[in-house]
């Protein structure tokens, strides 16, 4: 985990979440807590529906807590006094589905940011822009609109669009879910090329455990519904990493690892389902 001055430290402490909880009372998140250093690439991973995006969205502004705070770099971000945190461009959020104006092109696209918030005139933007992607590997389709480019090239874009404004921390939520193996992989790795210029805090949602060690610095395991720490994987692997890193002996072990923990939470998960059927 990295330990200098970078800032985009969270601290998620004692957070529940609680779902109408003058209704069903669904309990989301219990008494969870998580310290993510800053300029760590943090990894979720937990059964489906177990709380994890409810975590993100109360990092993000989009979800309020019922008890507990997050902080970023040591300020209060939410907390019972102020339940849901206000949105900024220090935290960014790549989601699932694509979010890119179909009507722009890339580098318009990486450009708005700045634009619409006034940190960059028009020409600066979109010079930023152009350098960004070019750096990204994305030089010469930055011209080109997203439906004219592959589904990997577009959500290649969202990252640096998401990158544009210098955020204190990335919040990922499946970003690559939907794509095929060897797309992923491709993905996997321009990720991780962009964190190794910029070494920004990322806090990514992943089924896959194969995505969490190769990308993270720590895989944390969820529980199921009701969310909370289960246990931490430390991938002390050393970076830059490549695709070499999947056939090391280290790799698998850390694999094998995680997947004891989620398999577990899993079966607890399924049983839950089952007796509610019942």
């Amino acid at each position: 985990m990295p330990t200098d001055a970078r800032t985009g430290a969270i601290s998620i402490r004692n957070v529940t979440k609680i779902y109408d909880p003058e209704g069903v009372n669904v309990l989301a998140v219990d008494n969870c807590s998580l310290e993510i250093g800053a300029g760590e690439v943090c990894m979720i991973v937990g059964p489906s529906g177990c709380g994890k995006t409810t975590l993100l969205n109360a990092i993000a502004g989009f979800h309020s807590l019922t008890f507990g705070e997050i902080r970023l770099d040591g300020e209060v971000l939410c907390d019972e006094r102020q339940p849901l945190a206000s949105q900024g461009a220090d935290r960014v959020v790549v989601f699932q589905n694509g979010a890119l104006f179909p009507w722009k092109t890339l580098g318009d696209n990486v450009a708005y940011g700045p634009m619409v918030q006034g940190t960059l005139s028009k020409a600066e933007a979109r010079e930023k822009a152009r350098d960004m992607l070019a750096e990204a590997g994305l030089g010469d389709v930055a011209d080109k609109y997203p439906g004219e480019v592959s589904s990997g090239m577009a959500r290649r874009a969202e990252i640096v669009r998401a990158l544009i404004n210098d955020p204190k921390v990335l919040l990922l939520d499946e970003p690559y879910r939907a794509m095929d193996a060897l797309t992923k992989s491709i993905m996997h790795e321009a990720l991780l090329e962009m964190y190794d210029r910029t070494k920004v805090t990322i806090f990514f949602i992943t089924h896959d455990l194969e995505e969490a060690i190769f990308l993270g610095d720590r895989a944390v395991v969820m529980t199921t519904r009701p969310c909370r720490v289960k246990t931490i994987v430390d991938v002390k692997i050393p970076r830059p990493r490549d695709y070499h890193l999947l056939s090391s002996e280290e790799f698998r072990v850390l694999v094998e690892e995680a997947k004891d923990a989620v398999h577990e939470e899993a079966l607890k998960a399924f049983e839950a389902g089952e007796r509610e059927l019942a």
